[in-house]
Formats: structure tokens, sequence, C-alpha cells
């Protein structure tokens, strides 16, 4: 467990085990550790490296200012600090929004990815979602999940008052995740793309469009699946899913 201090914020992140560097990057408003809900133990084989995100958890964010693409930035640094040139990663939601920024920025960067939950644009689905996270929403809150809250994001009420403005800003943000085919066609990472089939804040349809435009890519629909469908009932089919593409060679 370690901290470093990069690109204007304190970043924490857990290094553990050895062989193939691994990235398992979290959803918004999420934790690093809610990756120990679907790999309870580290993959054999794998040098895991899980951070919490840019403002997230443990980690800060003293600017207030989030984008994906800085967040891509911050993983670089991240991984040039630990030395490690090229690795595998998994990202859901947040997480996997930052790999498509990360792999059309520096492509040998990372060699094969899972993106889960992933979208190239905001919907329409999810901007009317997103603009729900207001003051008076975060007002509302029952104590019980005010603690829940305070209990991932330990730097206090100001943080998370930031995560509700991080996300309601995803509403009005156009020019951050704006991925066109050719951009997504520059991606040399072996990709899995998983995506639930009732998704309802990224339609299905836009998985399949990524498929279409990222070279070596397999898409895997998820029955039933909903947002980010690795956790419960979907942790042990994802898990066996996502190790077996990433132990492939070549480009199948």
């Amino acid at each position: 467990m370690s901290t470093i201090h990069v690109n204007g914020f304190d970043m924490y992140f857990e290094d553990r085990g050895a062989g193939e560097p691994l990235l398992l990057l979290h959803g918004g408003m999420g934790i690093g550790a809610d990756w120990l809900h679907v790999f309870p133990e580290d993959p054999d084989g794998y040098r895991v490296i899980v951070p919490d995100l840019r403002g997230h958890g443990r980690s800060t964010n003293p600017s207030g200012a989030f984008t994906f693409r800085q967040c891509a930035q911050d993983l670089l640094a991240l991984l040039d600090h630990l030395g490690v040139p090229s690795a595998k990663a998994i990202g859901m939601s947040m997480g996997a929004k930052t790999l498509l920024h990360v792999a059309t920025a520096r492509p040998n960067v990372v060699s094969a990815m899972v993106l889960v939950s992933a979208t190239p644009y905001f919907p329409p689905s999810l901007r009317t979602a997103a603009a729900q996270f207001t003051q008076d929403a975060l007002d509302r809150l029952t104590d019980a999940e005010r603690a829940a809250l305070r209990a991932r994001h330990v730097h206090g009420d100001a943080q998370i008052a930031g995560l509700y403005e991080m996300t309601r800003g995803f509403a009005t943000s156009y020019d951050d995740l704006a991925f066109t085919p050719p951009q997504l066609g520059t991606i040399s990472a072996r990709t899995l793309i998983v995506h639930g089939d009732r998704d309802p804040l990224y339609p299905v349809e836009l998985g399949v469009d990524l498929y279409r435009s990222i070279p070596h890519s397999a898409l895997w629909v998820v029955p039933y699946g909903t947002h980010g469908p690795v956790f419960g009932p979907f942790a042990g089919s994802f898990r066996a899913a996502a190790l077996a593409h990433l132990s492939k060679t070549g480009q199948e």
C-alpha cells in the first residue's frame, strides 16, 4: 500500500504479487478495493496494481477538476513511477473509459485489456442520470448512506461533494469522451468488451460500436446484465472469461 504525489494530487495504490503487471481500475464513485468482490485472491502469475483514481477513496483531488483524459495521464505517470513499460488491464465503467484514453494516447502501454461497461461517448440515458447528482440529492442522503460513502472515500464530506459534482458534470461534458471509429482503430491491445444487455446507462449498441471499431477485439454481451455485470452472481463467469482473455497470445 503506497501513495505517490503525481500531477498535483496524492494517488493511493496497492501493488501486490509478482509476474506480468495487471491493472485493475474501478468505476465512478468506486474504489480499488471493489475488485476484491471479483478477485478475492489475486490472479496467479500477475503483479496486481490497483489504484484509487483521482478524487476517489484514499486519493485526493485538490483542483476539484476531473476528466478521463487527465485520469489516463495519472495512470501513465503511476506506471512510469513503478517502472512498468507495459501492462494488461481490466477497467470497469470509469476505469474502462480511462483505458480507452490510455490505449489511444500510448498504444504500446496496454498489451491486452478488458473493458466492462465502456462507451465511446455519453448517451442521453447517462446524461439524464448524471444530472440527478445535485446538491439537493446529496443533502437527502440518509445517515446510513452518508456513513457508507465516508467509509469508502476517507477525506470527508468535501470529497463526497466533489464526487457528486464530478458525476453531475458528465451531463454536460462533450469533448472528454468523444471517441470516433478512426481513433478507436488505433488501439493495438487485444480487447475484450463486456456489456450487460440491460445496462440502463449505456445501451448495448454502444458496446457493439466499440467492438466494430477496435481491432483485435471480442464482444461478450452478458444476458440479464446491468451496468458493471462483474459482481455477485456474475463474478465467477466474468473472472474466468477475463483471465482467459488476458492469458491469450497473438491476435485471435
